[in-house]
């Protein structure tokens, strides 16, 4: 009587009791689960490169089933124009714990960083970490692609070059910053975060000045036809420029490694 009312055939009712979840519906929320879980380590996925990351974690599938279960679930880039979303930034991980106070006593005290974007034959992102105490650039990565592995490549090269304890990293409300990948490898390595307000560069005014330094005797140059060109120029200009170079005033117009080399000869070396 249920199946006749219901309009269901006899034989549909005896099927669905012995598999009440068909199989692609249970491998499509393992599949959705994944997509969670990817998303959440870096918000600026979208469905493709949630398709690439997915084989890594032992799922095999089409990119365009991929979009469609990312579109049922919302599950959108942080970057994507999609109608009705809001585009308000995430909430800050980290309490602001420098203030606009863009000076330190020691060494490796506190650390800022950011992402900036450039041009050549495709997007160049650089993602770098500035010692507040002298303006140092102790760390930075460089990638085609701005994910939350860039931020965490930079976070990494910056402690193995400095060996920092409860150094403060300052950042901006970005979406790498605020990533779970991010935020993991900054309490692995014991270092306290700090975050920004939404649109105050203020709060992070000293890492968007080596920014506008890099763009005026690099980027403004000329041209770079490829990336491998751009890569190498930004990273000559900081190694050999900015860091052995050029002077500045409030280092007692010392360079930044005759500056740190005065106060701190074993960190120098």
């Amino acid at each position: 009587m249920t199946c006749r009312v219901l309009g269901f055939s006899p034989q549909a009712s005896y099927k669905w009791k012995k598999q009440p979840v068909s199989q692609r519906d249970w491998d499509d929320a393992h599949l959705i689960n994944a997509a969670y879980d990817i998303h959440a380590d870096d918000p600026a996925f979208g469905y493709r490169f949630i398709a690439d990351e997915l084989p890594a974690r032992g799922i095999r599938t089409g990119e365009s089933r991929v979009a469609r279960l990312c579109s049922q679930q919302r599950i959108w880039s942080l970057f994507a124009k999609k109608r009705g979303v809001n585009r308000k930034a995430g909430p800050p991980v980290h309490d602001d714990l420098v203030g606009r106070r863009f000076t330190a006593a020691t060494a490796d005290s506190v650390w800022l960083t950011d992402i900036t974007e450039h041009a050549s034959e495709g997007k160049l992102y650089l993602c770098a970490i500035e010692d507040v105490f002298s303006n140092r650039i102790v760390g930075y990565w460089i990638d085609s692609r701005m994910k939350a592995s860039l931020a965490v490549s930079a976070l990494n090269h910056a402690v193995a070059l400095r060996s920092p304890t409860a150094t403060v990293l300052h950042s901006d409300r970005g979406s790498q910053f605020r990533s779970r990948k991010f935020v993991n490898s900054l309490s692995s390595k014991g270092l306290p975060g700090s975050m920004g307000r939404v649109g105050a560069c203020g709060d992070n005014a000293a890492m968007a000045s080596f920014f506008a330094l890099l763009q005026k005797n690099v980027l403004d140059r000329q041209r770079w036809s490829t990336r491998d060109e751009l890569r190498l120029a930004i990273v000559v200009w900081i190694e050999r420029t900015y860091h052995r170079t050029r002077r500045q005033r409030r280092l007692g117009r010392l360079t930044l490694i005759e500056f740190e080399t005065i106060d701190q000869p074993a960190l120098a070396a």
